[in-house]
């Protein structure tokens, strides 16, 4: 099937454009044109982004039924594409990304993203927005916690100074003098010029940054809105000539439905952060705005801004066409064309024309494949990108296929908004480790879900990427039940917990929390004395937390740092040693009362995955 049928649909106004040679993949948008000829028809820009990439420099690879195996996205098989757009559109493509470039695989933590950077620099981006998990690495080495006299940047200074291409953020700024990071290298913004156009971009870091990564990565800088941050900006652009302005926003949303880009009435707006920045904008701010952090596809206008974002890992791309007007110097904002969640694809199954495996799950034994083309050429993967790609993952095969020691009989699902097995299995191990009261994990630390057999080092990697250490922390009854209010009244997410059981409200708020006990129902005593394990992310006081574990005394928050294994590598040491099978309990820990609200997550919770 081509995958040109895909690209711009119906609903979308069209305007003409035809193809020529191919745009090297080593070449940028030029910040210094070339001699033009003023052109009378509009000036069409492409501009293609990806967000949320997190190290997925290699394929997703799927097996099916009947032993077929499906491949989804790869840099390789992505620089494909680029070189078809490029071809399509000579020196009128520009290459962006969203945010989140680091953390998640093997192969760019084991490399504190340098990896990803050699990729990057290869495709030829113009430029990428600084994400929240761009801070995770700290300083450059294996510990991720600074020691005294350490920058706790280091490893992201270490891969803006690798990279051919600039990181931008405008609200991101020095604690101190509340001037730009001097390791950002820039003031958060850049200026390039395609086909005799200037483009203005700025980048964009959601301010929920530090409540979301770790701390001690966080304690010179500040965070700052986003809405005056880029009203500042784009004036500074402006004034240097821009005549288009895009903007990199590591924020983003929910639009459940992309069938029709003027419709965006299935979009969540009581989570989407991306839309209320949009919409405090003056009309003309922006002209496009690519985002990312939520892993959720958009693809629709907001008045006219177009707003576009892929569920991230690498498996696709978003597209937004515009066309300048050659003597207004303005977009024509009537024929702007948008297309979010390309699917990147080698082959693609014949009847659905897709590799995602999720779409392909019910077509089995029939399933076919054929070679994927994109406007009308077939897709062939970038050789150089490729081996790129073999020589990393040459260096981190032994360390990801190394076994384990521990079976687990059935797989051991994630849930985001509600307890899942992954949450009770590992709070328990965690809780039995220490020997604590009680054990708490955020649910957006555990990434990956976990498949029934006999996991490998980077089966538990997937699931546990972050380098967290195992923090004990002493609290009273007082203290623990406040920590949960903070904790299950931040947003739809479920802390999962050992060692208690909690009663939530059905619908979350900030006054969620009902009621809390020990696990065998014993009420918590307000003056007594609990032991409760966590990462250490949480109790650096991350996901709001700080607000009780600030005024707790030192001498009760021990956050690991002396210990010679992290969370992951300590868990891991007690599966080989003891050689349990790892069997998820019955749920029940987790409770819900009914209250008569309606509200969107319900239905998620009674979806659980099995």
């Amino acid at each position: 099937m081509d995958s040109s049928r895909l690209l711009f649909p119906l609903v979308a106004l069209v305007a003409s454009g035809c193809a020529s040679a191919p745009r090297p993949a080593e070449s940028r948008a030029s910040s210094e044109p070339p001699a033009l000829q003023a052109p009378t028809e509009p000036v069409r820009l492409t501009l293609v982004a990806t967000n949320d990439f997190h190290g997925w420099i290699m394929p997703h690879t799927t097996s099916l039924s009947e032993g077929l195996q499906v491949e989804e996205g790869g840099a390789a098989v992505f620089a494909g594409y680029v070189s078809r757009l490029r071809a399509d559109n000579p020196g009128g493509v520009l290459l962006v990304d969203a945010g989140d470039l680091f953390q998640g695989t093997l192969a760019s933590n084991l490399t504190e993203g340098a990896v990803v950077i050699d990729v990057y620099n290869h495709l030829g981006y113009d430029a990428a927005a600084v994400g929240n998990h761009e801070f995770d690495y700290g300083p450059v080495g294996p510990k991720s916690v600074p020691a005294p006299g350490e920058d706790p940047v280091g490893a992201l200074t270490a891969r803006i100074r690798q990279a051919r291409f600039p990181l931008l953020t405008v609200n991101v700024r020095d604690a101190a003098s509340g001037q730009h990071p001097a390791w950002l290298g820039n003031d958060g913004t850049r200026l390039v010029t395609l086909k005799g156009v200037k483009v203005g971009i700025v980048g964009l870091t959601t301010p929920s940054t530090p409540r979301i990564s770790n701390p001690a990565h966080m304690v010179n800088l500040r965070f700052d809105d986003m809405v005056p941050t880029t009203l500042e900006a784009v004036s500074r652009l402006r004034a240097q000539g821009a005549e288009v302005v895009v903007g990199l926003a590591h924020a983003g949303g929910k639009c459940s439905d992309l069938s029709n880009p003027r419709d965006n009435s299935s979009c969540d707006r009581k989570d989407d952060e991306i839309l209320d920045f949009v919409e405090a904008l003056p009309p003309g701010t922006l002209d496009a705005v690519f985002a990312g952090h939520t892993h959720q596809p958009m693809g629709h206008f907001f008045g006219e801004v177009p707003v576009v974002a892929t569920s991230g890992l690498g498996r696709s791309f978003s597209v937004v066409e515009l066309f300048v007007d050659p003597a207004s110097r303005k977009v024509l904002t009537g024929s702007t064309r948008i297309q979010a969640a390309v699917p990147v694809c080698t082959r693609v199954e014949t009847t659905t024309g897709s590799c995602n495996a999720r779409k392909l799950k019910d077509v089995g034994a029939a399933a076919q494949f054929v070679p994927a083309t994109f406007l009308g050429q077939p897709v062939v993967p970038d050789p150089a990108v490729e081996a790129l790609v073999r020589t990393s993952l040459a260096h981190v095969d032994e360390v990801q296929r190394r076994p384990i020691g521990v079976t687990v009989p059935a797989l051991l699902w994630r849930n985001y908004e509600d307890e899942s097995a992954l949450g009770d299995v590992l709070t328990d191990e965690l809780r039995a480790m220490e020997g604590a009261d009680f054990a708490l994990m955020n649910a957006g630390g555990l990434r990956a879900e976990l498949a029934a057999g006999n996991p490998t080092y980077g089966d538990i990697y997937r699931v546990l990427p972050f380098d967290n250490t195992v923090a004990v922390v002493t609290l009273t009854g007082a203290e623990l039940r406040r920590l949960l209010e903070i904790a299950y009244g931040g947003g739809v997410s479920v802390f999962q917990v050992s060692g208690l059981k909690v009663s939530l409200a059905s619908c979350p708020a900030k006054d969620r929390l009902r009621e809390v006990t020990l696990a065998d129902g014993r009420p918590l005593r307000p003056d007594a004395l609990y032991r409760g394990v966590m990462p250490d992310f949480l109790a650096r006081g991350a996901e709001g937390l700080s607000a009780v574990l600030g005024s707790v005394p030192e001498s009760r928050i021990d956050l690991g740092a002396s210990r010679e294994l992290n969370l992951r590598e300590a868990l891991i040491a007690r599966w080989s040693s003891r050689k349990m099978p790892l069997v998820a309990p019955a749920l029940g820990r987790i409770r819900y009362v009914e209250d008569g609200a309606q509200c969107p997550q319900r239905d998620a919770r009674e979806r659980r995955k099995r």
